[in-house]
Order: C-alpha cells, then sequence, then structure tokens
C-alpha cells in the first residue's frame, strides 16, 4: 500500500478512538513526509534533532513537529524556537534547559514525561518514584517557561501482547494518579502517549491519546 494509504487507514482508526496519530518519520525523506502530508498528516515525529531541524526546514511551516527520540540538553537550543511537543523528557536537567531556551524564544513548550515502563535496559525514561519526586521538587515549581501535559512510554518489544497490556495499563494508572495529585486543575495534562507501529492497536484499548506509527505507514528503514 501507498503512504498515503497506509495514512487513511490508521488515521480512521486512531480518529474512531479519539487518538492522535504521529507520524514517525525518521530517516525517511523530505519527499516521504510530503506525501504523508498531501494524504493530510500534520503532525510528525522525529527521533533525531538534526533531521527534525533539516525537515523544519524544507517542509510547509504548518507541520505540527514532535520530538519522539532521546533530547541532549545541548541540542535543547536548536527546537526551542518551533518545536510543539517533546515526548522524550526524562531528567529535571533536562526540563530545565528547555525552560530556559524557552524563555528566549518567549515561548512555553509542552513537554511530556518519559516514564520507564518496560523490561529492557536499553529504554530511558523515569521510574514511577522518580516523576512523582520532579513533580514534588522546589526546582520544577520554578519552571514558568514550560507545561507538562502528559507521559510518554515506550514498551518491551515483544511478540507477547499481555506484558505488552501489563506496561501500557501501568502507565495509563500512573498518568491517573499523576493528574489527580498535581495536575487536578491542569485541562492541558491529558496525554497518554503509547503505542508505535507493532504495538499501537493494544496501546489504544489501553487508554493511549497519542499513537507514534513509523514503519507501518513508511515502510521499513
Amino acid at each position: 500500500m501507498s503512504i498515503a494509504a497506509n495514512i487513511s487507514a490508521i488515521k480512521q482508526e486512531a480518529e474512531r478512538a479519539n487518538v492522535k496519530l504521529i507520524a514517525v518519520s525518521k530517516t525517511k525523506s523530505a519527499e516521504e513526509v510530503l506525501e504523508a502530508y498531501e494524504a493530510g498528516q500534520r503532525c510528525f515525529g522525529e527521533n533525531q534533532v538534526q533531521e527534525l531541524v533539516e525537515k523544519h526546514e524544507k517542509l510547509p511551516q504548518d507541520i505540527e513537529w514532535h520530538l519522539v527520540g532521546h533530547l541532549q540538553t545541548n541540542k535543547v537550543k536548536l527546537i526551542a524556537p518551533f518545536i510543539k511537543l517533546i515526548h522524550s523528557v526524562d531528567s529535571l536537567k533536562l526540563l530545565q534547559e528547555i525552560n530556559k531556551q524557552a524563555l528566549k524564544n518567549k515561548r512555553v513548550i509542552d513537554c511530556l514525561l518519559q516514564i520507564y515502563i518496560a523490561d529492557e535496559d536499553t529504554k530511558f525514561g523515569l521510574g514511577f518514584d522518580e516523576a512523582i519526586e520532579l513533580l514534588r521538587s522546589e526546582e520544577f515549581a520554578e519552571l514558568n517557561n514550560i507545561r507538562i501535559t502528559g507521559v510518554m512510554g515506550i514498551a518491551t518489544n515483544t511478540e507477547n501482547p499481555k506484558l505488552l497490556q501489563e506496561e501500557f495499563y501501568e502507565l495509563k494508572t500512573l498518568f491517573k494518579g499523576l493528574k489527580e495529585t498535581f495536575f487536578r486543575k491542569e485541562d492541558s495534562f491529558k496525554e497518554i502517549s503509547m503505542g508505535m507501529s507493532s504495538d499501537y492497536k493494544i496501546a489504544i484499548e489501553q487508554g493511549s491519546t497519542m499513537i507514534r506509527v513509523g514503519s507501518t505507514i513508511f515502510g521499513g528503514r
């Protein structure tokens, strides 16, 4: 199937569940992104800052860019002027740098806390206790140019649907707890970014509000 046909099929699934589709375009050409754009897709996710900046410069300016990969503090300044949402915040230090660069650009930047839910050492993310500790800290309270709008998680790379269900359920449960404790009055705290090409259907069942889909749209790398 073509990129346009893939976009159409997944979008229909996502919209039925009131879930936002982030088309992950890492390693894909500007032409391929444009094909998805012309099929109606406006939200794209990138893993690498350099690639994201290059595509932002080349492609239509009404694209909503999301950073979904690990972010180093020294790269924040490159995306701060235009980024819509950073999914992968995994430390207070990174949040402080995003806040600093957002202030320089006279913006408030939306962020998700990346939570470690997988049974794998290679994944990034905050532990449940670390996320709570961060939100309770005085340093966090001083950050006025970032807005936490939810959580993100990457599940274990497995064929076992039961394990995936459990990991996504845990993230949804943590989201509810954080909402109740820290963000009860914040309507903007509403996003659970979970689910990729191999597991987005299970993620939607478990309450995802954003799925990050790459190879199912664009084909393998």
